[in-house]
C-alpha cells in the first residue's frame, strides 16, 4: 500500500498504480466530475497519471489557476487541430494558455479572415462533440524529430532540436492528429464546453522580428456559457473604457507617427500628470524621502559596472559623445548610487531615502506598443533606500505601508507576489536566499498573503510585486520592492559603522505607481475617464443660460479660480441641454448652471456628472463642497 496525503492534510492508503482520477472519484463523485488534472508532489499531471509511491496529491479544477491554464491550453490544441482539418497546409508553431484565454500561431499560405474564424470555431465544436481523448506519447529526441519530419512540421522540429539530446519528448494525440506538448491536458475534448475565437494578429516566430511573421489566433474558453457571456460583457466594458479612446476624447494625450511609443501629453493630460506627481512628492516628503534628478545619458563604463550592459543591452538605446559610448538610461538606480557616493555616510544618518521621477527609455518591439500601457519612454516614480542590514525589515514594512496608502487613495485593491531568482542573475545562491528571506519576513510581519512567482526576480535581486485590481476586475502589475545586496557590492558603497570602519549598506529599489504614463492609462480605464474631483483636469464648468448671464458666469469662474479650483465656462451659442450633455461627455465632475434666478440670488444650480441635479446653493457653499471633495480625494 502507498500513502496519499491530500490537500487538507488527511492521509489515505491505496494500491500502487492508482491514478489521480481514481483518487478524485474516491473522494467524491462531484469532485471527479470537476477534476481537470492533478498535482503530485507539486507537479501538475494528467488525471490518468499512475502513482506508485507515497505522495502529496491535489485535485485541480477550473477554480484553480493551474486548472484554467490546462483547460485553455487543451482548447488551443483543439484550435490547432481544427485549423489543420480546414487548412491542411497550415504549419503549427506554438499555442500556450494566456491570462483569460489562449492563442496559437500558424504558418499558413492563406491569410485568415473573420469568416475563417467562424468556420474554425464551428470545427472546434465538432471536435469537442467527438469527445476525443488526449493521449500522451513519449519519444526519444531522435524519434520525435523523425515523427515531425514525417508531418513536415518544421517549427516543432526546431523546438525539439533546442532540447537536450537525452530528453524524453512528450506529444499528445487527438485521434490521429499529433502535437508536440509537455502537457498535461484534460482527459478528452468533451470536457470543453464554451469556446470563443476572439481575434487575429501577426506574431514573429519566437518573438524575433528577424524571423517570419506568423498568423496568431486568439480565443478563450470556459466550462459554463454564463461564464463566457460574463467575460465577453467585461471585454465590451473594457472597450468602452479603453484609455486610448478616452485619451483622445478627453484631449489628454496623443501617440503620433513621428514618435511611436513616445507619448505626447496635452494640457489637460499634463494637469492630471502634475496632480499625480504633486501627490507623490507630498506623501514622500512626509516619509523622509529626498528628491533627486539624475542625467538621462551616462557612459558605458557605468552600465557595464551595473550589469545592464550584459543583462539588459537589447532593451537600451545608445549614442556616442566625444568618440565614447554612452547609453540613454533604462533605469534610474545607477544614478541614485552615484549620488549616494558623492559623500561619506555614517550609520547614524542611515537609512537614506532618495526619490526620483526619472525619465527612462527602453526599446520595445513595435508590435508590443500599446497606448500608455507599453511605451518606449516613461517616467518611473523611483526611490532607492540605502540602509543598515538591521534596518531592512523595517524599511520594507514602511514601503508596504506607503503602497497601501497610495492604492487606497485610488480605490484600487491589490494582491502580492514574491518573485525569486531568475535563470539570468548576478550573485550567489546564498546572497539570493538571504535577500528572499528578508522579503518573506517583512510580508509575514505585515500579515500579507502572497504567492511565489518562481524565477521572475530582477537580475540583481528578488522582489515583491503589487498587482492592482481595477473596477472591472482586471489586474495590473505596478508597485515593486526589490531588495539588492549586489549593486552596493559592485559600486563599492560604504558607510562608517559604530566601530569606525567601512561597511556595506543594503539597497532597496522601489516604485509605487510603476510608470506615471502607464498609471495614467490604468486610472483612465479604472475610472472610465470620470476622474475623482482632485484629479479631474476640469473640476467644474459654469454654464450661462443666455448671453446676459455670461458676465455673472465669468465672475464665478474668476472667484473659483482664485480658490485654485480648475474651472471653465461654456459661453457657446448652444442650448443649455446640449452644453450639459457636452460637459458630461467630458466627464467634468460639476456643472454650474446660471440664469436669472441664480444671478438675482448670487447662487448656482449644481449638477453632478453622475448624481444629476443637486439643487440651487450659494457660490460660497459650492466652494466649500468642492474643496471638501478635493481634500478627501473623492
Amino acid at each position: 500500500m502507498i500513502k496519499i496525503t491530500l490537500k487538507d492534510g488527511s492521509v489515505c492508503s491505496y494500491q500502487p498504480a492508482i491514478t489521480v482520477r481514481e483518487i478524485a472519484q474516491d473522494i467524491s463523485a462531484g469532485l471527479a466530475r470537476m477534476a481537470l488534472v492533478g498535482k503530485v508532489d507539486g507537479k501538475t499531471v494528467d488525471l490518468n497519471y499512475p502513482i506508485n509511491q507515497d505522495a502529496h496529491i491535489e485535485i485541480i479544477t477550473f477554480n484553480d489557476p493551474e486548472g484554467q491554464e490546462v483547460y485553455r491550453h487543451s482548447t488551443a490544441h483543439v484550435l490547432a487541430m481544427a485549423v489543420q482539418r480546414l487548412f491542411p497546409s497550415a504549419k503549427l508553431a506554438i499555442g500556450p494558455a494566456i491570462q483569460d484565454g489562449f492563442y496559437y500561431d500558424f504558418d499558413a499560405p492563406n491569410s485568415f479572415t473573420p469568416v475563417d474564424l467562424e468556420r474554425i470555431e464551428a470545427e472546434m465544436k465538432k471536435i469537442i462533440k467527438e469527445d476525443l481523448p488526449f493521449t500522451r506519447l513519449e519519444l526519444s529526441r531522435t524519434a520525435a524529430i523523425e515523427k515531425f519530419k514525417q508531418l513536415a512540421e518544421k517549427y516543432k522540429i526546431e523546438l525539439i532540436n533546442d532540447l537536450p539530446e537525452d530528453a524524453v519528448i512528450s506529444c499528445y494525440h487527438l485521434g490521429d492528429w499529433l502535437d508536440l506538448c509537455a502537457g498535461p491536458h484534460l482527459p478528452s475534448t468533451g470536457r470543453l464546453k464554451s469556446v470563443k475565437l476572439m481575434k487575429l494578429a501577426g506574431a514573429y516566430w519566437r518573438g524575433n522580428e528577424k524571423n517570419k511573421m506568423l498568423q496568431r489566433i486568439y480565443g478563450t474558453s470556459f466550462p459554463k456559457k454564463a461564464m463566457l457571456d460574463e467575460y465577453l460583457q467585461r471585454l465590451e466594458e473594457a472597450k468602452r473604457r479603453d484609455h486610448r479612446k478616452l485619451g483622445q476624447e478627453l484631449d489628454l494625450f496623443s501617440i503620433l507617427e513621428e514618435g511611436p511609443g513616445f507619448p505626447f501629453f496635452h494640457p489637460k493630460g499634463m494637469i492630471l500628470r502634475n496632480e499625480l506627481e504633486n501627490f507623490w512628492r507630498v506623501e514622500h516628503q512626509k516619509r523622509g524621502y529626498q528628491e533627486i534628478r539624475t542625467p538621462l545619458i551616462l557612459n558605458r563604463e557605468l552600465w557595464e559596472k551595473s550589469g545592464h550592459w550584459v543583462h539588459y543591452k537589447e532593451n537600451m538605446y545608445f549614442t556616442k559623445i566625444d568618440q565614447c559610448d554612452f547609453a540613454i538610461k533604462p533605469m534610474n538606480c545607477p544614478g541614485s548610487i552615484l549620488v549616494y557616493k558623492t559623500k561619506m555616510h555614517s550609520y547614524r544618518n542611515l537609512p537614506v531615502r532618495m526619490g526620483e521621477l526619472g525619465l527612462v527609455h527602453r526599446h520595445e518591439l513595435s508590435g508590443t506598443l500599446h497606448g500608455l500601457m507599453r511605451v518606449r519612454c516613461f517616467t518611473q516614480d523611483d526611490a532607492h533606500i540605502f540602509m543598515l542590514p538591521t534596518q531592512v525589515k523595517q524599511e520594507i514594512m514602511g514601503v508596504i505601508d506607503l503602497f497601501d496608502y497610495f492604492y487606497k487613495a485610488f480605490k484600487l485593491a491589490y494582491r502580492v507576489e514574491l518573485s525569486t531568482k531568475p535563470a539570468k542573475a548576478m550573485g550567489s545562491d546564498q546572497t539570493w536566499d538571504a535577500a528572499t528571506a528578508a522579503l518573506e519576513e517583512a510580508l509575514a510581519a505585515k500579515n500579507i498573503k502572497y504567492i511565489i512567482n518562481e524565477g521572475d526576480g530582477a537580475f540583481y535581486g528578488p522582489k515583491i510585486d503589487f498587482h492592482l485590481e481595477d473596477s472591472i476586475g482586471r489586474t495590473w502589475q505596478c508597485g515593486t520592492i526589490q531588495l539588492d545586496f549586489l549593486m552596493p557590492e559592485k559600486f563599492e558603497l560604504t558607510y562608517i559603522g559604530e566601530d569606525g570602519q567601512k561597511h556595506r549598506p543594503v539597497m532597496i529599489h522601489r516604485v509605487v505607481l510603476g510608470s506615471i504614463e502607464r498609471f495614467i492609462g490604468i486610472l483612465t480605464e479604472h475610472f472610465a475617464g470620470a476622474f475623482p474631483v482632485w484629479l479631474a483636469p476640469v473640476q467644474a464648468v459654469v454654464i450661462p443660460i443666455t448671453d446676459r448671464h455670461a458676465e455673472y458666469a465669468a465672475q464665478i469662474v474668476q472667484r473659483l479660480a482664485n480658490k485654485n479650483i480648475r474651472v471653465e465656462s461654456d459661453t457657446r451659442q448652444e442650448k443649455i441641454n446640449y452644453k450639459i450633455r457636452e460637459a458630461q461627455m467630458q466627464k467634468i465632475p460639476y456643472m454650474l448652471v446660471v440664469g436669472d434666478q441664480e444671478l438675482a440670488q448670487n447662487t448656482v444650480s449644481v449638477r453632478h456628472r453622475s448624481a444629476g441635479n443637486l439643487g440651487v446653493i450659494s457660490v460660497e457653499a459650492f466652494e466649500l463642497k468642492i474643496k471638501a471633495d478635493i481634500d478627501a480625494k473623492i
